[in-house]
């Protein structure tokens, strides 16, 4: 539900005065029926603003977990590349890259 189709606040249902008639209806009726409505409609205003609430931190929940799963995707994607790489391979490269960085006479 839109808030700008909502017309009244319970505040309004409470201060709005009927016109009073000689065939009218019994104002303690109306006005017990009323407070029916005010409660109830102030019941659905804090629902609506607890759900909005809920779905704030849901959404930014959402978000956080999103971006959690991207990271992990990036590291498995990097562990993936590396697959068959053991430590003899990263020693034996590393290795190579102090002969080009030193010299081959450098130990």
């Amino acid at each position: 539900m839109n808030e700008e189709k909502i017309q009244l606040t319970p505040n309004d249902i409470y201060e709005h005065q009927f016109k009073l008639d000689v065939k009218g209806y019994s104002p303690q009726e109306v006005d017990k029926f009323l407070d029916i409505i005010i409660s109830d409609y102030a019941e659905y205003s804090a629902s609506l603003s607890r759900y909005k609430n809920e779905i704030k931190a849901l959404m930014e929940e959402n978000a956080s977990l999103r971006n959690e799963i991207r990271n992990l995707k990036s590291t498995l994607s990097v562990a993936e590349n590396n697959k068959g790489v053991t430590n003899v391979d990263i020693l034996r490269r590393l290795g190579e890259l102090e002969k080009i960085v030193y010299g081959e006479d450098h130990k």
